[in-house]
C-alpha cells in the first residue's frame, strides 16, 4: 500500500464529531457487551477515530462472512461495464450443460438481476445443497433446487445466489473473482493480501470466504461513498454504484429494524438513508451519505441491530455540518481508550495448590464427537502450556498470566489458525483458558477442572452457527 492509498488521519472535532461521542459509542458497547473486534470511523475522507481490541490488530486480516457478498457485486458491476455481460441475461445461459432435466418457468426466467438482489424465487436457502453435492458441482446443486416463485417477487437471503455470480464471473474471464478483482479494485485500493475461499472446483465462494483488514474495508466504503472515484481514477461506474445501492427489492415493514428496509445488490439499505454491506457475527461497512462517513467494523458478536442502534443513538447525530474547536482533553482521552481496547482477559491466579499436581500429566480421553483424544496442562516459564491431542495432531497453546500470547494451532478443520491465548487457575481445582482466533470472530474459552485423576473438559464458543456450549467431557489420567 502506497501512501497516497492509505486514508489520511485527522481528529473527529475536525470534522464536526466531538471526540466524546466516540468515547460514549465505545463505553455503549462495552456495556452490552457486544464483542468489537475494530473500528474505523471516516469522516470527509480521513480517519477520525480507529481502534483494536487486541489480539485484534490493524496489520491483521478478519473474515469478513457475507460482507464478502458486496465485493462479488461489484465485480459484476465491473464485468458489465466491460460489455461481458447484462444483468439482464438469464443464469441458465451461463451453464447450460448443468442445467437439470426438466427446467421450469421460474428457472427459465431467473436473471443476473435476481441473483444480484436475492429474489431468485427459491423458498429456502440453497447454500446447505452446494456443500451436500457428491461431486462438488455446486452450480448444478444450484439449478437443481426448485423455484417456488417467480424471480424478482420474493426476497430470500440466499448465499448460493452469490456464488453463482462469482461462477459467472469465472466462466466469463476465465479467472476467479478474487484475481478478476486484484488489478481492478484491490490493488488501486491498497488492498493486499486479501484471501478468498473457493468451492471444490475452484470457484471463489462469492456469498462468503474473503479475507482483508480494517483500513481495506473503510476504503471499499469510502470508494462507494465517493461514487466509484479513487483519487480521481474511475474504479467503479457510478450507474453501478447507484443502482447497487438502492433498493431493488422490498425485504420487510418494519421501520426499526434495518434488516427490513430494502436489498440492493448485495447491499443492504438502512434507516438514516444509509446503506451498507455486511457479515456475520458483526462484520460491517457502513455507508451514510449524509453525512460524508464510513464506519468499518469487524465482531463477534450475535446481536448485529444492537451494533446498528448504537451507531445510529452515538455516531450519526454528533457528526455536524462544521469543525469545531479541538476539545484537547476529550481528543486524548478517546486517544488512550482507543489504545487501551482488548478482549477481556482470563483473570485469576498465576498458580493453584492443585498446580503441581497435575503439571505434564497426560488426560485421556473417550471416543467423542469433539473428537478430543487427550489433553494435559504444562508449566512454560510464567506461563501455562495447554496441550490438546486430536484427529488433526497435537496442538500447544501458550497461555499467557494477564497477557496475550501468541501461537498457531490447526484446531477445527487441519487449517494453520494464528491464535493468541489467555490463562489463569480461576479456582484451586480450574484452570481457564480464552483463544482468540484474531484472524476470525471466534474466541472459545476452555475450562479444566481437575477432580482426583479426572479432568473435566468444557469448550464454550463465543459464537457460531450451531450451539455454543458442546457437551463436557471427562478424562482420565494416563497410567
Amino acid at each position: 500500500m502506497t501512501m497516497d492509498q492509505a486514508l489520511p488521519r485527522s481528529t473527529p472535532e475536525a470534522h464536526g464529531l466531538p471526540s466524546s461521542a466516540v468515547s460514549a459509542f465505545i463505553d455503549a458497547v462495552e456495556a452490552q457487551g457486544l464483542g468489537l473486534h475494530s473500528l474505523m470511523l471516516v469522516r470527509h475522507g480521513q480517519v477520525v477515530a480507529e481502534g483494536w481490541w487486541r489480539p485484534y490488530g490493524p496489520e491483521h486480516p478478519h473474515m469478513l462472512f457475507s460482507l464478502s457478498k458486496s465485493f462479488t457485486s461489484t465485480a459484476v458491476g465491473l464485468a458489465v461495464a466491460e460489455g461481458r455481460l447484462s444483468v439482464d441475461d438469464p443464469v441458465l445461459g451461463f451453464f447450460p450443460e448443468e442445467a437439470p432435466a426438466e427446467i421450469s418457468a421460474h428457472l427459465a426466467a431467473m436473471r443476473v438481476r435476481h441473483l444480484l438482489s436475492m429474489s431468485t424465487g427459491h423458498a429456502e436457502d440453497t447454500t446447505e445443497h452446494l456443500f451436500r453435492d457428491p461431486e462438488g458441482n455446486w452450480a448444478r446443486a444450484f439449478l437443481a433446487r426448485p423455484v417456488e416463485y417467480a424471480p424478482g417477487t420474493h426476497f430470500l437471503y440466499n448465499s448460493g445466489a452469490s456464488y453463482m455470480l462469482s461462477a459467472i464471473v469465472q466462466r466469463l474471464t476465465g479467472q476467479t473473482l478474487l484475481d478478476y478483482l486484484r488489478p481492478r479494485l484491490l490493488e488501486p485500493l491498497g488492498i493486499e493480501g486479501a484471501t478468498w475461499d473457493t468451492c471444490p472446483r475452484g470457484v471463489n465462494t462469492g456469498g462468503w470466504g474473503l479475507s482483508i483488514k480494517t483500513e481495506d474495508i473503510a476504503r471499499f466504503g469510502q470508494l462507494y461513498l465517493q461514487k466509484g472515484l479513487w483519487h480521481g481514477r474511475r474504479l467503479v461506474p457510478e450507474a453501478w454504484v447507484l443502482e447497487a445501492t438502492a433498493a431493488q427489492v422490498a425485504n420487510g415493514t418494519n421501520p426499526e429494524s434495518d434488516w427490513e428496509q430494502g436489498y440492493g445488490f448485495h447491499f443492504w439499505r438502512c434507516r438514516h438513508g444509509a446503506y451498507r454491506g455486511d457479515g456475520a457475527f458483526g462484520q460491517f461497512c457502513v455507508v451514510m451519505p449524509a453525512q460524508d462517513a464510513v464506519l468499518a467494523i469487524t465482531a463477534g458478536l450475535d446481536d448485529m441491530q444492537a451494533v446498528l442502534n448504537l451507531v445510529w443513538a452515538h455516531l450519526l447525530p454528533a457528526m455536524g455540518p462544521v469543525p469545531l474547536p479541538q476539545d484537547e482533553a476529550a481528543h486524548h482521552a478517546l486517544r488512550d481508550r482507543l489504545a487501551a481496547l482488548t478482549i477481556p482477559l482470563v483473570r485469576g491466579e498465576r498458580s493453584s495448590s492443585r498446580a503441581a499436581q497435575v503439571s505434564g500429566r497426560a488426560y485421556i480421553f473417550p471416543p467423542n464427537e469433539q473428537q478430543l483424544a487427550a489433553l494435559s496442562l504444562e508449566r512454560a516459564g510464567d506461563a501455562w502450556a495447554l496441550v490438546l491431542r486430536d484427529a488433526q495432531g497435537e496442538h500447544r497453546i501458550a497461555c499467557g498470566s494477564g497477557a496475550w500470547l501468541r501461537g498457531t494451532v490447526r484446531l477445527v478443520d487441519g487449517a494453520p489458525r494464528r491464535v493468541a491465548a489467555s490463562g489463569a487457575w480461576t479456582a484451586e481445582d480450574t484452570f481457564t483458558a480464552r483463544l482468540c482466533l484474531y484472524e476470525t470472530p471466534f474466541c472459545p474459552t476452555i475450562v479444566c477442572r481437575f477432580e482426583g485423576d479426572q479432568v473435566r473438559y468444557d469448550l464454550k464458543g463465543s459464537l457460531g452457527f450451531g450451539p455454543a456450549e458442546r457437551p463436557q467431557l471427562v478424562g482420565r489420567a494416563a497410567q
